[in-house]
């Protein structure tokens, strides 16, 4: 994914939904604002699952000239035509994913709030780094990324930076100044309108 001038939105799937009605779903929100990547965040570990996932929704994303990338299963990228793949342990991966899947496919890495992960993935060989949760929770250590990272980040690091985790109006308004992408999930799929809530949301990120 190329830096853009402003913000945009990296949209991910919930973990677990009825493909035929969500299908729908992300046809109307693709349609609705312009979205820079969809990432398959399904959980489940049935490979049959995630293929079928990943054939319907490649298919409507790529209708729409959207990237697709998959959560963590390097090994089926290729055979399903998908973009790439998107790491959740750091840098640990990155550079066997990046030789497995060539020069070309998108490599990205959950980085939590570590710094040090974000460079080490960018060294070797992500194309962006994600850091979050945006805001403190009780889930996980509670730890929360701070506008300091995005800021020290977006101002040294050439390698494109994600927002990612409890996004809401008020954060992404703090962060559009600091990062390149959000990466906007249940967030979204739980709103009455999802289609409506990106148009709200991406205003934001445009300073509408």
């Amino acid at each position: 994914m190329a830096e853009p001038e402003h913000p945009q939105i990296y949209l991910l799937t919930p973990p677990a939904f009825k493909l035929a009605a969500f299908r729908d779903e992300l046809a109307r929100v693709l349609d609705k604002v312009a979205v820079a990547c969809v990432r398959l965040d399904i959980a489940s570990r049935d490979e049959a699952t995630v293929a079928q996932a990943a054939d319907t929704l490649r298919d409507v994303a790529h209708a729409r000239d959207v990237a697709i990338v998959l959560s963590e299963h390097v090994g089926m990228v290729e055979r399903l035509g998908l973009d790439g793949v998107h790491l959740k342990d750091g840098a640990r991966s990155v550079r066997s994913a990046r030789k497995a899947l060539g020069p070309d496919a998108i490599v990205g890495a959950f980085c939590g709030t570590s710094r040090h992960d974000g460079l080490s993935a960018g060294e070797a060989g992500a194309d962006y780094v994600a850091f979050g949760p945006m805001r403190a929770t009780e889930l996980g250590d509670g730890a929360a990324a701070d506008y300091d990272l995005f800021a020290w980040w977006s101002e040294m690091i050439e390698v494109p930076i994600v927002a990612e985790g409890s996004l809401d109006l008020e954060s992404v308004q703090k962060f559009r100044d600091a990062t390149d992408f959000f990466a906007i999930g249940e967030e979204l799929w739980s709103a009455e309108d999802p289609a409506a809530a990106i148009s709200e949301l991406n205003a934001i990120i445009l300073g509408e």
